[in-house]
């Protein structure tokens, strides 16, 4: 099995915790998508017609989109499973997880940044203020869901979910963009619960073999 990822890339990070958790082995093939490797034609057209990062592939069958990811590998090895059985809770971790994954991180992932800069001229500060403004918008909305919903140590009880997969990534890029995340105590509570997890840490950007600083 090979992941085709990035080590900054949050989608990544998603993926590589979800493998980590199920001790599933893989190839760690680094596309950099700082350099736009993932618009490279073979690559397009071989493993990820959406032109983004990730890419599983497992024998002949390969798939984007780090939730799609997930959800296969949830069926391939069941256990642990990350998308809960029990309907409730799937259908919390899965508002969760796309509160996450379509509303914060589309508008504050690496193209956006960039076509911001060099598209529209915007400045440093205000790209920065762009991604605060987006950050404290979508935070504020999964801190309401865990103080409604959640139940510690893991956003959902005492296991990690496809929930935390993906809160995880995007407190760490928050962090890293240096944003406050003092307001959001039950997001850091889960954050910092889980950076203790080896699941986790061997998942982190600055573990990954192409990582080359922020």
């Amino acid at each position: 099995m090979q992941l085709y990822n990035f080590f900054n890339s949050s989608t990544s990070y998603r993926v590589r915790i979800a493998l980590s958790l199920k001790g599933v082995p893989f190839s760690y093939v680094p596309v950099n998508i700082r350099t736009e490797e993932h618009r490279n034609e073979s690559y397009v057209d071989r493993l990820n017609p959406s032109a983004a990062v990730p890419a599983l592939v497992d024998g002949d069958f390969s798939l984007g989109q780090s939730l799609a990811i997930i959800d296969w590998l949830d069926e391939r090895f069941p256990e642990p499973r990350l998308i809960p059985a029990d309907r409730s809770l799937r259908s919390r971790v899965l508002e969760l997880s796309y509160l996450i994954s379509c509303d914060i991180h589309p508008v504050n992932n690496l193209r956006v940044l960039r076509y911001l800069e060099t598209e529209l001229g915007v400045t440093p500060d205000q790209k920065r203020a762009w991604y605060n403004h987006w950050i404290a918008q979508g935070m504020a909305g999964v801190e309401r869901l865990l103080a409604k919903y959640g139940k510690a140590p893991w956003c959902f009880g005492d296991a990690p979910t496809l929930a935390d997969c993906c809160l995880v990534p995007q407190m760490a890029n928050a962090e890293r963009m240096g944003c406050d995340l003092e307001g959001y105590p039950l997001s850091l509570s889960v954050y910092r619960h889980a950076s203790a997890h080896p699941a986790f840490e061997a998942a982190q950007p600055n573990l990954q073999p192409d990582y080359v600083g922020p």
